[in-house]
């Protein structure tokens, strides 16, 4: 029979939680002779320690899956350090047309430790039920209150594409924005709208267009809808890097040189895309931070809860010029 936490501290007159973090091997403050003491007992005892299982919650509609150029970065270094620290990654998948509890079963079912939300729909019944669950939660590219968040410095990235561009001479700048559902893209259109703002620009509505990240011939239409505005933008802020597909193609359509006759900027500084020519200008994020930093702060939730806090971890990031933005100076 295998014997529990509870029946191994009960046999050496210690506390659960002491032998509970040694059989974890989350702890390392305890003599060396009790540790081995501890050990010794539970095998004896016949105890088996429960795996330790982190979940995923990842909705991607793009049909791309975890061969997302962006979020497939972000996910295998999570993955990689939750592994090196003894954690199993389990993917929890949307159920349909079932109750607010859908991932908060599935999280029970596969005794989940905690739980991770990346590229969701963060207003969804059932993502808002696990957040409020009591199960240690943390999501990355979105802000909950009381969530611990992990996600890059959209406002300074808008900031420095659009001075950047700006610095160039350009002051007919349209904005492409992803889904209207992400606080990702409330920032960055809040940003756009503010630096524009300061600098005494004009933004006719016309020159803002409700986009999807990933959606190439919707970014193909709207940017054919800017250029052949009589007054059309000189520069043209993308969603992200995965849009300049359909925004290059839209631009040599209508028979116009990329950067002599139109200028673009994207969001990402994904490695694919920064091999097309001529290089796009984009804002890179720090995937692999991203990443790591999540698991490990997710997992410290787990083993130290009276320690973590929910600020947000904010990575800086880095502008790429590439070869989109002409200077009309």
């Amino acid at each position: 029979m295998t014997a529990t936490v509870s029946e191994v501290s009960n046999a050496l007159g210690l506390e659960q939680s002491l032998v509970q973090k040694v059989l974890d091997a989350g702890i390392d403050a305890v003599p060396e002779d009790q540790i081995q003491m501890i050990l010794k007992t539970a095998k004896e005892m016949g105890y088996q320690r429960k795996p330790h299982r982190l979940g995923i919650v990842y909705e991607e509609e793009s049909s791309r899956g975890l061969t997302h150029p962006f979020f497939s970065l972000i996910l295998n270094e999570f993955k990689t350090e939750a592994e090196s620290r003894g954690y199993d990654i389990t993917f929890l998948h949307p159920v349909r047309n079932q109750n607010a509890d859908g991932y908060v079963s599935q999280c029970r079912e596969n005794q989940l430790d905690g739980v991770c939300l990346v590229c969701v729909d963060f207003s969804s019944p059932q993502v808002l039920a696990l957040v409020e669950s009591g199960i240690p939660c943390l999501t990355i590219d979105h802000m909950f209150k009381r969530v611990p968040a992990v996600l890059s410095d959209n406002e300074n990235g808008i900031r420095r594409l659009l001075e950047y561009a700006i610095g160039k001479g350009h002051q007919r700048i349209a904005l492409i924005h992803g889904h209207n559902n992400s606080i990702v893209t409330k920032t960055r259109i809040e940003q756009f709208s503010n630096v524009m703002t300061y600098y005494k620009l004009p933004v006719p509505p016309e020159y803002i267009k409700d986009g999807l990240y990933d959606d190439v011939p919707l970014t193909r239409k709207l940017v054919t809808e800017l250029l052949k505005l009589e007054n059309r933008p000189t520069c043209i802020l993308l969603p992200n890097d995965i849009a300049y597909i359909g925004a290059k193609d839209a631009a040599l359509e209508l028979g116009l040189r990329i950067p002599a006759d139109i200028s673009f900027m994207g969001y990402d500084g994904i490695p694919l895309v920064q091999s097309m020519s001529p290089q796009l200008t984009t804002i890179r994020q720090s995937t692999d931070l991203m990443g790591k930093t999540a698991a490990q702060r997710l997992i410290s939730m787990i083993e130290s809860p009276s320690k973590y806090d929910r600020l947000p971890t904010i990575y800086p990031v880095e502008l790429i010029e590439g070869g989109t933005v002409l200077n009309l100076k």
